[in-house]
């Protein structure tokens, strides 16, 4: 059984087993009116967080005591919300980073202090989904507070739901805006080396944007594609020697900026999906 071992606000709590496991409980009004020691009703306990660490459990705990019960609550909502809609597990962790995050863009709101998000578009653009569900937590924070906080924060709350998603919940990694980055690069790159006009609702445009978000994916996991010879390589730059050359640029690059090269499965396949932009740019009237 659980029992009540700190009010760490009035929709979040410190329970404790009878083995003296610690758990953090979210439930709105859980905490209200409470007594430690109390038995913890479960049909009140809409997420149930086990910290591994003790020193965990304190860090968490100081950040919830900090942070007003409305941002649990619209925390709670927007999770809920976003492991619906984007069909997935997020990372636990994900209820405090967005948790500590909204109450501070709030409190920067109120002070008339606005930090640009650098990487809006590219979020926008390449996390729809998340942008999205971003968007609809954007509007229950403004209704809940009354408060106009600005259409960036969209792109702020995605940037959380995309590093949430990480295997291993990492959400402090920053792979999200890492990732972001690589993409708005790899794409520009194209659009300008082939004066491409890119239409964010082209099927082609589609497939390269979800190739592309792949890669990064993979570069920075250390999993590129790489066989024992260079024959796929080969045999598209033969087929593709333009687009061949536009990876190839690429390439060039992502070494300049990151110091890693690019095996050449990579440029073949990625060549594949310049040549398809490409030839969908001839085919138009």
């Amino acid at each position: 059984m659980l029992r009540l071992k700190k009010v760490l606000n009035t929709s979040v709590i410190l329970a404790e087993d009878d083995q003296h496991k610690e758990f953090i409980l979210f439930g709105k009004g859980i905490g209200f009116g409470k007594k430690v020691g109390t038995p913890v009703q479960e049909d009140q306990v809409h997420q149930v967080f086990i910290p591994v660490e003790h020193d965990r459990v304190k860090e968490l705990a100081s950040l919830l005591d900090t942070v007003p019960p409305i941002f649990a609550e619209l925390t709670q909502q927007i999770v809920v919300h976003a492991e619906q809609q984007l069909r997935v597990k997020l990372s636990t962790s994900v209820y405090f980073t967005l948790m500590d995050h909204l109450n501070f863009a709030v409190e920067r709101f109120r002070q008339g202090i606005n930090i640009t998000n650098k990487v809006y578009w590219e979020i926008k653009n390449y996390y729809p989904d998340e942008f999205r569900v971003g968007t609809y937590a954007l509007q229950r924070v403004n209704e809940a507070l009354s408060i106009e906080l600005p259409v960036e924060e969209a792109a702020n709350i995605a940037f959380h739901l995309i590093n949430a998603q990480g295997e291993q919940g990492e959400s402090s990694n920053g792979n999200g805006v890492r990732y972001a980055k690589m993409v708005a690069s790899i794409v520009n790159l194209a659009r300008y080396n082939f004066h491409l006009d890119l239409e964010t609702d082209n099927v082609h445009y589609t497939r390269f944007i979800t190739h592309v978000k792949f890669f990064a994916e993979r570069f920075f996991s250390d999993q590129m594609l790489q066989e024992s010879d260079n024959a796929l390589f080969d045999q598209i730059a033969g087929l593709y020697p333009q687009a061949m050359l536009g990876a190839l640029k690429i390439k060039d690059y992502i070494e300049q900026v990151y110091g890693k090269t690019i095996p050449n499965d990579e440029l073949a396949y990625l060549a594949v999906h310049i040549q398809r932009l490409m030839r969908h740019k001839q085919m138009e009237p």
